[in-house]
């Protein structure tokens, strides 16, 4: 079992920049692949990026991609999503995911098993 804790959302102006964090419970966090979600209202969930037990591999969505950059500490069983040059259409409710099998590149919501509350983020134009 692994508890996910998101933080780090908040209001910010197009432009500006904002890290979340994501804090998991467990000694076998090292094991698992993470990603980052995020919904906005009125749509579905959305892809934004994922990163390998290791860390060697990454993987972004196009809309992200040059912008955002997705890391963990497996010392501090925390994986961040550093956003910069943010939009107003970055605006959504962002959620940490972990995913105990292997997959190709963990894009899909259903290959993660576990899921944080999320945190808000809201990028003013």
């Amino acid at each position: 079992q692994v508890q996910l804790v998101e933080s780090g959302g908040g209001l910010v102006q197009a432009g500006g920049s904002l890290r979340l964090s994501c804090a998991a419970s467990g000694r076998t966090f090292s094991r698992y692949a993470m990603g980052w979600f995020r919904q906005a209202p009125g749509k579905e969930r959305e892809f934004v990026a994922a990163i390998r037990w290791s860390g060697g591999s990454v993987y972004y969505a196009d809309s992200v991609k040059g912008r955002f950059t997705i890391s963990r500490d497996n010392a501090k069983n925390t994986v961040y999503l550093q956003m910069n040059s943010l939009k107003p259409e970055d605006t959504a409710v962002y959620s940490c995911a972990a995913a105990r099998d292997y997959s190709v590149s963990y894009s899909r919501a259903d290959e993660f098993d576990y899921w944080g509350q999320g945190t808000q983020v809201t990028v003013s134009s």
